[in-house]
């Protein structure tokens, strides 16, 4: 009866990808190193964690800055926004929060090709800088056309950074340790969120402050904050980890390569393949791809 059910538990754990160590417990595969041992390992990734998942947030703030967005635009309409820029006439504000949208959709795919091509330190700061000043212009914005412009153009900007975060992750994550922390940045994300009406309220304190409305002092703000987190992300984070030994104290080129091993065993694409449009566009086939989509 124990035979039968260690043989049981062995052949389950071949099928999973695991196997039985000496004293009977499961191992991973991809634990297996030939180089470090497991704690050795689990020290590099942590390093990983310190210096890459927790960098990541320098310009994100929240992982989804299009939320971020419209709350200020809703703490502005309940301010002198909406009788500043005519916005109550027929369906104004609905169309000014409605045309970020298409861009933002359509500019997602594209974007995180550039990631893979700019380097996602360069990228993302390089966005995140040029939201921060499109943010800043919403304060200066004299009509109600003028902010439906900028909220176009921002949903260009702002298209690249969600995509790009997740793909940096995946590169660096095995797929048993990506899925927590990706859980971990959607709560974090959701936990600052919930901040957002306190920082709201408390830059509406700076109603008339130089001949300007607390609306207003609320968008050119949280510009300047995300421009600063667009220079600490300049310096701070990290490329791909093929590229992780060039990065500032980082990592060693044994360390790196420790990374893409691990990365080959669990999926065998530490190194990306050449970019092509077929191979590119392959998993829209994919009916979960669009199932996933409507869900969310």
């Amino acid at each position: 009866m124990y035979h039968e059910t260690n043989k049981k538990l062995s052949d389950e754990s071949v099928k999973s990808g695991h196997e039985l160590n000496a004293d009977g417990a499961v191992e991973r595969h991809i634990d297996n190193d030939p180089v470090y041992s497991y704690k050795e390992q689990r020290a590099i990734i942590h390093r990983v964690d310190r210096r890459l998942y927790r960098r990541v947030r320098f310009p994100t703030f929240r992982p989804d800055k299009s939320v971020m967005n419209l709350d200020l635009l809703m703490s502005g309409r309940w301010l002198s926004m909406t009788d500043d820029l005519n916005l109550g006439i027929e369906f104004r504000y609905s169309i000014i929060v409605l045309v970020f949208f298409p861009t933002y959709v359509i500019f997602q795919p594209p974007a995180t090709v550039a990631s893979r091509k700019f380097g996602p330190r360069i990228f993302l700061s390089t966005i995140c800088l040029l939201w921060g000043a499109t943010e800043i212009a919403f304060g200066f914005v004299k009509k109600w056309t003028d902010m439906l412009g900028i909220r176009v153009l921002l949903g260009v900007l702002e298209a690249g950074l969600y995509p790009s975060v997740v793909y940096l992750l995946a590169t660096w994550y095995s797929r048993y340790d990506v899925g927590k922390r990706y859980c971990a940045f959607y709560v974090i994300g959701c936990l600052a969120l919930a901040f957002g009406g306190i920082l709201a309220y408390g830059l509406m304190q700076m109603e008339g402050l130089h001949g300007k409305d607390g609306w207003r002092w609320i968008f050119i703000m949280e510009g300047v904050f995300t421009c600063v987190a667009a220079f600490f992300a300049y310096f701070f984070l990290v490329d791909f980890p093929e590229k992780a030994d060039r990065s500032w104290k980082f990592l060693s080129t044994e360390e790196r390569d420790f990374i893409l091993r691990r990365i080959n065993k669990d999926r065998d694409d530490a190194i990306p393949e050449p970019f092509t449009i077929k191979r590119f566009l392959k998993p829209a086939l994919d009916i979960k791809i669009w199932i996933l989509a409507l869900i969310s």
